[in-house]
């Protein structure tokens, strides 16, 4: 067993106050330090202003001051240059004192021995957040030194095997000085009564270690015990008086072991199936469940419900619009050769929640996976054209995203779609046979921080081949010129 160092959270805060001590002591010798040097500055600054506009103050030349004192005021640390002449009335005020108070350095300006006007400089204080923020690589090292020393001191203060036997031998011989003095005789009865417990505890923990062994055998235990139980029954049939009575304590107790036996086989058999039925659905959705079909629902990422504002006279055509792109899309799409065999099962139709396209496969080899991919990044990237246009000519329009999964899963991809989905994201909830289609010709990634099995399971559409990437914009270009054709939306 390890022993944590003495006294180590004491020496914890000793050290957390000797940090505070070092950086309040570094904050005000720079204070200090800034102070002067930033009061030689600002005198500097008014002798020189000073010789600069000695003829404007005698003129009173306003105009020749303030930009005498702009250019000074430009200078960080100053925050106010206040111009007076010789009857103490302001000339020019520039600067921000109000909102920064400082140090103020004033001095008389003569011409000769008259005076024609003074002048003062106000500096702004440095504050201790920016102190700390100038000198953080010190703050930083001195918090890591106080940590390491901290930590070498928690490593070589603990006290070794020796010293922990030689304090309890200490204690226990204080302790046996103290019981002595009291009672001599029942020391020493306690005292053997003490080594004789210590050695049925070494005793006892030895026979714990080997009952971890004789678990393993307790069906074999049961079953010795109800062969005993049926030998005595078969001798208890042999006497009449107390044969009766012992064969049926006999029977009585056969039963009950059975009882427990079959109760234990049946609750592991029960915590397995428990088990099984618990995380049932999870097991059908990540792994092999069958599947020809697949289901593409496209939603609008609609977060302020403008939809349901909209009026039905702008409403209608859009959603009209939509519904036409999206049958031509799948219409241009299932004409590729790489997804020969697949086949559409509705008439798909935009409404104020999204549109669904369902897919099947027509035979084993047909790829209806990758033809639910193609189609929803297909549909985001032709409503991401409308969009831009749509906005450029201030219409309304919508963004996308779009969610493929198999049918048995389709509730579980709406509600993905509502919780998880991003605009001009793409979901994808597929079984192994499913993903394996897809593997080779895109990338997806996993949802970061899942809270549910469906979330977990559920991929991320990331990217696609060079291949598929060129077919899905030959079939949009496609699907533009159809759409330039036809009458645009109004």
């Amino acid at each position: 067993m390890t022993y944590l160092a003495p006294r180590q959270g004491l020496f914890a805060i000793i050290l957390l106050v000797s940090f505070c001590l070092q950086t309040l002591l570094l904050v005000i010798s720079t204070d200090q330090q800034l102070s002067k040097s930033r009061a030689l500055k600002g005198e500097q600054m008014v002798a020189q202003m000073i010789d600069e506009a000695r003829l404007s103050l005698e003129n009173k030349d306003r105009v020749s001051l303030s930009v005498i004192a702009n250019r000074y005021t430009s200078e960080q640390d100053v925050t106010r240059i206040l111009i007076k002449d010789n009857n103490d009335e302001i000339l020019v005020p520039v600067g921000n004192a109000p909102m920064q108070q400082g140090d103020t350095i004033r001095q008389i300006a003569t011409n000769g021995d008259a005076v024609i006007g003074s002048v003062a400089l106000t500096l702004k204080d440095v504050s201790k957040g920016e102190i700390i923020a100038m000198q953080w690589p010190f703050v930083i090292g001195t918090m890591l030194l106080h940590l390491l020393l901290w930590l070498i001191y928690g490593y070589l203060a603990r006290p070794t095997k020796e010293q922990i036997n030689a304090l309890s031998r200490d204690i226990q011989n204080l302790h046996r000085e103290q019981y002595m003095q009291i009672d001599p005789r029942n020391y020493d009865r306690d005292f053997e009564r003490r080594s004789a417990d210590r050695e049925t505890t070494e005793r006892s923990n030895e026979t714990t270690t080997d009952g971890d062994t004789s678990n393993v055998r307790k069906r074999d235990i049961h079953n010795e015990v109800n062969q005993y139980l049926r030998k005595q029954q078969n001798q208890s049939v042999a006497s009449e008086g107390t044969g009766s009575s012992a064969s049926t304590d006999a029977q009585v107790t056969e039963e009950h072991v059975d009882h427990q036996a079959a109760d234990s086989t049946s609750d592991e058999i029960n915590g397995s199936n428990g088990t099984t039925s618990k995380f049932g659905s999870a097991a059908r959705l990540s792994a092999t469940r069958a599947f020809d079909s697949v289901r593409v629902q496209i939603v609008f990422h609609d977060e302020f419900n403008m939809l349901e504002r909209l009026a039905p006279a702008q409403r209608l055509p859009y959603l009209a619009l939509c519904t036409q792109l999206l049958n031509q899309a799948v219409t241009e799409l299932l004409k590729q050769p790489l997804l020969l065999g697949v086949s559409v099962l509705n008439e798909p139709r935009f409404e104020d929640n999204g549109a669904s396209v369902l897919l099947k496969a027509d035979n084993s080899h047909a790829k209806v996976a990758l033809a639910g991919v193609m189609l929803g990044k297909l549909y985001l990237m032709l409503n991401k054209i409308i969009h831009d246009k749509h906005i450029e000519l201030s219409r309304f329009a919508l963004p996308a995203k779009a969610g493929v999964s198999d049918d048995a899963q389709s509730e579980a991809m709406t509600q993905l779609l509502h919780s998880v989905g991003k605009k001009e994201q793409m979901l994808i909830l597929l079984p192994n046979a499913g993903r394996k289609q897809i593997s080779h010709h895109v990338q997806v990634h996993s949802i970061m921080r899942p809270t549910t099995v469906y979330e977990r399971e559920c991929t991320i559409f990331d990217g696609g081949n060079d291949a598929m990437i060129q077919r899905l914009a030959d079939v949009r270009n496609a699907v533009l010129m159809i759409e330039s054709d036809s009458e645009s939306f109004t």
